[in-house]
């Protein structure tokens, strides 16, 4: 009996490899590989790595002074500052030898801040009391010394005449070893906004009332202090009582400086009744600004030397015209530097005629002439004729003659060109440090700030012209500090 063959068994995935995935390769070695390797991964766990732990505290050991390079900044200003004569305010500290009484913080310190801070666009105490904890360059200037807003805001504020004396050796230093020529000075004036509102501005009759007001709130807070005197809030009862009476001291100010205003109002046409002043900021007046608008603010004088970039000048007023700052600044450039520029460049808004007469034995004064207005024809205006405003008009003094007859020539022209190139550039300087809106209050802290701003810009020319006036090197070092 013969067998049958046995029928070959088929694979039952052959077929269906064949029709469903016939088209795709095998799997290679190097796939199986991978495949054993994320199984392998899944079995062992996570993976660990190293993720960083901000919170944690460090304790590094390094001394502040390697913490700036040789051509920072910073030490450009501490530099600055020790050269200065600082004596007045050390004359000042009380805590002297075995007398008890805590410790001065080193005038050079708050010094050096505040001039750093005002390179660097810091305007508000608070601000740099942070920076002084926090930032490695105001940290390197302190050294060690704590330092708080009050301390900071108070030299600012109260130091006006040291400032002025500072700014005065530092000009005269550099006409010493003559980077400033006094050739030729241009003057401006900018109007810096001040720390008050349109609506604190109120007649006499609405501050009186105010001051009722304050006066009575001022004894109910003193009634309430005496009467429980060691009561838990007493801190916060003296700071009411503080703020109130600084408030009725302000509205004092306000009604001291209305005579002031009715007198303008007078000769502007305008009735004294509606002068006001303002109860936040007494020394603020209404002033147009560039954008045409009025708002509270204060007029700034800047003269600078034309060649080296210098501030020579400096002053704040609360006058919103120019038309009568050009002989107090003349004036007052002469008796810093003991003489007086030869030539001196204004915009249109500086040049009266008792001005002119004032400074005509001085200098010469360079300034546009104004265009006179058409005169009345029988049928319509007759337009001046051209050059009619260079010609002497009748009441001329003779420097006024000679401003006219001066201006009437290229060699003029050519020179005034340096007005907008020396002014413009040294306001716009200002602005760009800061110089926006008034962080104080008052017009004795704001000359201070404003000269602190004449210093810094001060220092950062004179590392340029006379770097060896402050210890500072000639060549890249000086060229790195003032760039940065």
């Amino acid at each position: 009996m013969t067998k049958r063959p046995e029928p070959k068994q088929k694979n039952p995935s052959a077929g269906l490899s064949a029709g469903l995935f016939g088209e795709l390769s095998a799997p290679s070695e190097a796939d199986h590989q991978r495949t054993r390797e994320r199984v392998s991964h899944r079995v062992q766990g996570q993976p660990r790595v190293l993720e960083p732990n901000r919170s944690q505290i460090e304790l590094r050991a390094s001394d502040l002074e390697s913490l700036l390079g040789e051509d920072h900044r910073a030490r450009l200003v501490w530099g600055y500052v020790e050269r200065q004569d600082l004596g007045r305010l050390l004359d000042a500290i009380k805590a002297r030898g075995a007398t008890p009484g805590r410790r001065a913080i080193d005038p050079r310190i708050l010094f050096a801040l505040w001039l750093y801070a005002v390179l660097d666009g810091v305007a508000s105490g608070r601000e740099l009391a942070r920076l002084t904890r926090e930032h490695d360059a105001y940290r390197w200037i302190c050294g060690g010394v704590a330092v708080n807003y009050h301390a900071l805001n108070d030299f600012r504020g109260a130091n006006d005449a040291l400032m002025d004396e500072v700014l005065s050796d530092n000009v005269a230093a550099l006409a010493a070893v003559g980077a400033i020529t006094l050739e030729r000075v241009a003057q401006d004036g900018m109007r810096v906004r001040a720390d008050a509102g349109a609506a604190s501005f109120r007649r006499q009759a609405r501050l009186e009332e105010h001051q009722a007001e304050a006066r009575e709130l001022v004894q109910t807070l003193k009634a309430q202090a005496q009467a429980d005197p060691g009561a838990a809030s007493r801190r916060a009862q003296a700071a009411r009582l503080r703020a109130a009476q600084q408030r009725e001291q302000r509205i004092a100010d306000a009604l001291a400086r209305l005579p002031e205003m009715a007198a303008a109002k007078r000769r502007n046409g305008d009735k004294a009744e509606d002068a006001r002043a303002s109860s936040t900021d007494a020394d603020a007046s209404n002033m147009k600004m560039g954008d045409g608008g009025f708002r509270p603010a204060y007029n700034v004088q800047f003269a600078t030397d034309c060649a080296a970039q210098v501030i020579v000048g400096v002053d704040t007023v609360t006058a919103g015209s120019d038309m009568a700052q050009l002989a107090p600044m003349v004036g007052q450039v002469e008796q810093r530097l003991g003489q007086a520029p030869e030539q001196w460049l204004v915009d249109g808004g500086f040049p009266a005629h008792a001005q002119l007469d004032a400074v005509a034995d001085k200098t010469e004064v360079y300034a546009p002439v104004p265009r006179p207005k058409p005169r009345k024809g029988k049928d319509k205006d007759e337009p001046p004729a051209p050059g009619s405003e260079f010609e002497p008009k009748p009441g001329d003094s003779e420097a006024v003659a000679q401003w006219r007859q001066r201006m009437n020539s290229d060699a003029a022209r050519e020179i005034y060109k340096d007005r907008a190139a020396t002014a413009e550039c040294v306001n716009a300087q200002a602005r760009n440090r800061g110089l926006l809106r008034m962080p104080v209050r008052g017009l004795a802290k704001v000359r201070c700030v404003v000269k602190l701003y004449a210093l810094a810009h001060n220092l950062m020319r004179m590392a340029c012209l006379a770097p060896q006036l402050i210890g500072w090197g000639i060549g890249t070092r000086a060229i790195a500090a003032t760039a940065a």
